[in-house]
This record gives C-alpha cells, sequence and structure tokens, in this order.
C-alpha cells in the first residue's frame, strides 16, 4: 500500500477529484496548505505598498491505495492538475505500513 500526497494549485481540486474517481478512487483527503518552491512567491501592491506574498495559498491532497493503483493515481493527479506554468506542484508517494478502519477494525487493504 502506498500514501499519495499531492500539492496543487486550488483550482485544479475539482478536476483532481473527478480523475480519480473515474479511476475508481473514491477516498481522499484534501487540506488548505501555503508555500512555495521555485515559484518563490510574488510582490503585491497594497494602498501603495508594496509587499512579498512568499507562501502562496495550495491544496493537499493525500491518498491511501494499493500499490496497482499507485501508477494511475499519479497520472490521474499529473494530467489533471497540470497548467505547464510554473507552480503546478509536486507528488509524492510513501509506503503504508498498515491500515486500521476504526469502526470495524479490518487491517490492510480491507480497510481501505
Amino acid at each position: 500500500m502506498k500514501k499519495i500526497e499531492a500539492i496543487i494549485k486550488p483550482f485544479k481540486l475539482d478536476e483532481v477529484k473527478d480523475a480519480l474517481h473515474e479511476i475508481g478512487l473514491q477516498g481522499i483527503t484534501v487540506t488548505e496548505v501555503k508555500g512555495f518552491g521555485r515559484q518563490k512567491g510574488h510582490t503585491e501592491l497594497y494602498r501603495g505598498a508594496e509587499y512579498i506574498v512568499d507562501f502562496l495559498p495550495k491544496v493537499k491532497i493525500e491518498i491511501v491505495c494499493t500499490d496497482e493503483q499507485v501508477e494511475k493515481a499519479v497520472e490521474a493527479i499529473s494530467e489533471s492538475a497540470r497548467t505547464g506554468r510554473i507552480g503546478d506542484g509536486k507528488i509524492f508517494i510513501l509506503p503504508i505500513e498498515d491500515i486500521i478502519r476504526v469502526r470495524t477494525g479490518e487491517h490492510g487493504e480491507n480497510a481501505i
């Protein structure tokens, strides 16, 4: 089992959610986050004063899936989140040791 964490632009969330649903992934966790990478923020003007906005709003999506689903999930996220511009985001893939469904006590892939 793997955990996929994807940091994407907020306006791409619905497209990514739909793409994941199309490949059969149902459970996702979404968090509003802020950060920067190569984009390094930008400068804005407010009441005549210039200031730097270095933490940009992003969305973090977390998915746990079987090893067989990882490639399809990564492809779905990449294709639906891509704008071709700087700041499109990153995808991280991490190993999952075990999952336990609290309600039933199921373990492993049955708990997904």
